[in-house]
């Protein structure tokens, strides 16, 4: 601003008004006054400014003035009037004083910036000082640390969020490239190269060639079938027209072809008539034969020469020679591989090894003469023996050198078992009975098992005696025994032999007799196997093995649950009645078991099961309504209010007992006893509950006047039940509808506003909110009756104010973007949307909403983000499956279908749309199944099943039924 003072000059000039005359700046606080070096000018001492004019010639005399244009005066420095010094002029007084006194490094606080004592000298109290501050800043830096990084931390997370990684955009496509065969990844082509391809395509153009150049080219390439006599000599040009003689290379092969026949005929008939090479498969073996590389024979060389090393070092060790001949057969001869074999069994004649490699490098015929050679050498050698009957391809030979090997040998079980093998049953029990009580093999378990299994039962039970007085400390001659008599009925014998079997080892102190686990997985093998009875006893006899008092319980109800993960379902059932006997007051081991028996047992066990349970625990009323629903599912409703008549005389206070009894009567349609009941239920247990039940009830039946009578008597005792006053919204509602459907309709020109239902309904909602403020559901139900009667800026009023009392909530979000849509604010909608993702930025119902709203093109890369947003939310797994479809990708949709039913089986939306896809792309069993899911899960929640489960008509419907309702209606 030119021709006017700047502010900080007219605040300098007010101050300079209001100060006193002799007003000195500080001297109150102790400082004295300063003078700046622009008040004195420059800093020259006088000697300095004497030895400068005597050094420097004399100014020019006064008269003669210097004008513009004219050199400036000798000695002249530009500004040393008004203090400056001038460009690269310094002087003593002030060399250390460089700092920057523009208005730009001026503050009206602190004044000048810059270091006070730049110019001061560093001592060692300056060192310590600067050391001490710098220790405390660093102790402040290191408590602010963690808080610091973890805020780096969020932000660096939420920055990602917002601007997500490559590797992080492309992770879904790295888990789809598992998917990916082996002869996909082959065909997938070079980006590279197809642009080389292309470019080089693309430069390729056709020149015509003359006819000159192909001739010249074609005599380059000519070959010539014959050559000169004299070999390399080439005539000289002078006798290029001489006539010279020709060889036919032609001739030259024909006789090359017919000396290899010859060679061959000769080869043939070389020892004594046998043929040594093939004549018609010798070209053929040469053309097939994989040539070794140079290093590969060199290798081969190099080891032949350390293993003859090593033969003529030491010719009785074995490994060598066997080592010698393997080589040779990979170098593929053969001949000298078995000379060398055989020149080791002459050098070692007592090797095992070398007599079965022998036999197996030579063909069977010779083998068996090597292995008779052998058994003379090593008659006690049974791999030979077993080698020289497997050589044998008669079943009556095989026997003979198996029987000729026991002669030898009579205490090789191994043998004993081979030989056992090649006999009839008759036989095999002579040989047996030969082998464990001749005192051949008395202590073989193996053998007196076999005996025992082809024995009848009264000659079994007297060999497995035998077995165990002879091997009394073998678990599996008592566990066969038990096995034994149980295959033949004689189930009470079973558990005796079990008890004293571990009676017998704890007292010899063997170390099987408290070895918990052992036992319990012989009782999982006896189960295998068919024999349940041993399998029980065996669990009964363990169980307790090792188990501490106070911690019987868990433990056995691990073992339970494991075993039943394992698949022995008898196994389980044993444990929970182990323990339901030691602990028959336990609600929850009679919940196991029962739900145990409803897996896998059939429903007279089931009910026997639960009359044990209610008996045991009368107060347990999940036992009780159990029972119940048993009896009434497999259609004896009589028993199933038997059971609930007792239930009621141990739990007359029990709302869930009488609930039960109102739903049992009204499903067998005693509409009038269900009634009763209800009136009774609210005098013994006046419970919300209770009464919401029975307006529930009365408006199935149609009696709308009489929902409405209960709902206001039923407000009035619990006014903070929010459910209440949903229903008695809804029930005004119903109301009017009848009414306007049985008289006159209302002129068209009235205002919705003034209706006398919305009004008492606005009312309701009003009255219900003041006592129920966080009730989200009593808040959208007060949305959807505004927007009933279109007063839409109440609706976005109510929203507003949910929003508020409840913060950071999907549904309302959710209600909030609908809302704005349905009156066609499509723009504020996804405004809002957007909103509601950064207040609740995991809500999968948000999300999914996001995907839906997208246009088809924006849909995948919206999914992506909410997979990433929350990953394992079923809904948004639901809606990227119904992408998937739309993209005709069946597999991949089917798969994530499956994978959101499995994460929520309660969402029937889910449930549905998993139907409607196997409708379309599925075939009859994999619709059945789904069904066959539904009816196990009994979905209760969904958006659109909630609206069609809930119709009055629909009250009594199965979920298998609902379910085709629900697929009608979702789009």
């Amino acid at each position: 601003m030119s021709g006017t003072m700047s502010f900080r000059a007219m605040e300098r000039a007010k101050q300079q008004k209001l100060r006193p005359d002799n007003y000195i700046p500080g001297l109150g606080r102790g400082a004295t006054g300063f003078t700046t070096r622009s008040d004195i000018g420059p800093a020259r001492t006088l000697a300095s400014q004497q030895s400068e004019s005597s050094s420097q010639p004399a100014p020019p005399p006064p008269s003669a003035p210097h004008t513009v244009g004219q050199a400036a005066p000798a000695g002249y420095v530009a500004g040393r009037g008004r203090g400056q010094k001038g460009f690269g002029q310094t002087s003593e007084g002030d060399v250390g004083d460089r700092g920057d006194y523009s208005d730009a490094n001026f503050n009206e606080w602190s004044g000048f910036g810059g270091s006070l004592f730049s110019g001061t000298p560093y001592e060692s109290d300056d060192a310590e000082a600067d050391r001490v501050w710098t220790q405390v800043d660093d102790k402040m830096d290191e408590r602010r640390r963690e808080k610091r990084e973890k805020r780096l931390k969020e932000e660096l997370e939420k920055y990602r969020r917002k601007v997500p990684t490559i590797q992080r955009q492309f992770a879904d496509l790295k888990r789809g490239l598992n998917e990916v065969s082996s002869d996909d990844w082959l065909n997938i082509p070079e980006a590279g190269e197809m642009t080389k391809r292309k470019h080089k395509n693309e430069r390729d153009k056709l020149t015509p060639v003359p006819d000159s150049l192909l001739g010249s080219a074609i005599a380059q390439n000519q070959t010539s079938t014959s050559v000169d006599p004299s070999g390399l000599a080439t005539p000289s040009p002078g006798s290029a027209g001489a006539a010279t003689p020709h060889t036919d290379l032609r001739q030259i092969g024909e006789g090359r072809s017919k000396m290899l026949e010859l060679k061959l005929q000769r080869m043939s008939d070389n020892v004594q008539g046998q043929t040594v090479v093939d004549p018609k498969g010798y070209l053929t073996g040469l053309a097939t034969k994989t040539m070794s590389s140079d290093a590969d024979i060199g290798d081969i060389k190099e080891a032949r020469l350390l293993l003859d090393s090593a033969r003529q070092s030491n010719k009785k060790h074995p490994p060598a020679w066997i080592a010698a001949a393997r080589l040779e057969v990979i170098a593929g001869k053969v001949v000298q591989a078995r000379q060398i074999i055989m020149q080791g069994c002459q050098a070692c004649p007592s090797s095992e090894d070398l007599w079965l490699e022998a036999a197996r490098l030579h063909t069977p015929e010779s083998a068996k003469r090597i292995l008779a050679q052998a058994v003379q050498h090593l008659p006690q050698a049974i791999k030979v023996w077993l080698a020289a009957a497997e050589l044998e391809t008669e079943s009556k030979a095989k026997r003979n050198v198996m029987r000729k090997a026991l002669e030898y040998i009579p205490d090789s079980v191994r043998l004993w078992k081979a030989a056992v093998e090649l006999e009839t049953e008759g036989d095999a029990k002579l040989m047996l009975r030969r082998a464990v009580e001749d005192g051949c093999c008395p202590l073989s378990v193996d053998l007196w098992l076999a005996l025992a299994q082809l024995e009848e039962y009264e000659q079994a039970k007297i060999t497995l005696g035998k077995a165990r007085d002879k091997i009394p400390s073998e678990p599996s001659i008592w566990l066969t025994a038990a096995k034994l008599e149980e295959a033949n009925s004689n189930k009470t014998s079973v558990g005796r032999i079990i008890d004293k079997a571990l009676q017998w080892f704890s007292q010899q102190q063997i170390k099987v007799a408290n070895d918990r686990d052992f036992w319990l997985g012989e009782a999982e093998n006896a189960e295998e196997e068919g024999f349940r009875t041993c399998a029980g006893a065996l669990v009964h006899a363990a169980i307790g093995l090792g188990v501490h008092e106070a911690d019987r319980k868990r433990i056995w109800q691990e073992d339970a649950d494991n075993m039943q993960n394992r698949g022995h379902v008898h196994c389980a059932r044993c444990v929970l009645g182990r323990a339901l006997s030691l602990f028959p007051t336990k609600k929850g081991l009679w919940m196991k078991a029962a739900l145990l028996e409803k897996r896998h047992g059939t429903s007279e066990e089931l009910s026997a099961l639960l009359e044990r349970a209610v008996s045991s625990c009368p107060r347990a009323w999940q036992l009780w309504l159990m029972s119940a629903k048993e009896k009434w599912l497999g259609g004896d409703i009589i028993s199933a209010r038997r059971i609930l008549a007792d239930a009621f005389a141990a739990n007359s206070d029990n709302e869930e007992i009488w609930l039960a009894a109102v739903k049992l009567e009204n499903s067998s349609g005693e509409t009038e006893r269900a009634r009763r009941l209800l009136e009774r239920a609210r005098d013994k247990a006046s419970t919300e509950r209770v009464w919401m039940k029975s307006a529930l009830f009365e408006r199935q039946q149609g009696d709308f006047t009489k929902e409405k009578t209960l709902l206001l008597e039923a407000v009035k005792h619990f006014p903070d039940f929010a459910k209440l006053w949903i229903m008695l919204i809804q029930v005004e509602g119903r109301l009017s509808h009848t009414a306007s459907s049985t008289s006159t309709n209302s002129a068209s020109d009235s205002s919705a506003a003034s209706d006398p239902v919305i009004q008492a309904q606005r009312t309701h909602y009003m009255t219900g909110l003041k006592s129920c403020p966080r009730a989200v559901q009593l808040w959208l139900q007060a949305v959807e009756c505004e927007a009933s009667a279109e007063q839409w800026g109440r609706a976005r009023s109510l929203l507003e104010k949910a929003r508020v009392k409840v913060p950071k909530n999907e549904l309302l979000w959710l209600a909030t973007v609908r809302l704005e849509a349905k009156i066609g604010e499509e723009k504020l909608a996804n405004n809002r949307l957007a909103q509601a993702l950064q207040e609740c930025p995991h809500s999968g119902i948000l999300w999914s909403e996001s995907i839906n709203r997208e246009s088809r093109a924006r849909r995948k890369a919206r999914a992506i983000d909410a997979i990433k947003a929350c990953e394992n939310n079923p809904l948004v797994i639901a809606t990227t499956a119904r992408l998937f479809w739309a993209d005709r990708k069946i597999q991949k949709a089917r798969d994530w279908f499956h994978r959101s039913v499995t994460l929520e089986p309660d969402n029937g939306d889910s449930w549905a749309w998993f139907y409607k896809f196997e409708t379309q792309h599925g075939d009859e069993n994999s619709q059945a199944a789904v069904v066959e899911r539904v009816k196990a899960a009994e979905p209760r929640h969904g958006e659109t099943w909630q609206k069609v489960s809930k119709r009055t008509e629909n009250w009594n419907q199965e979920p298998q039924e609902i379910l085709m309702m629900v697929v009608k209606e979702i789009k």
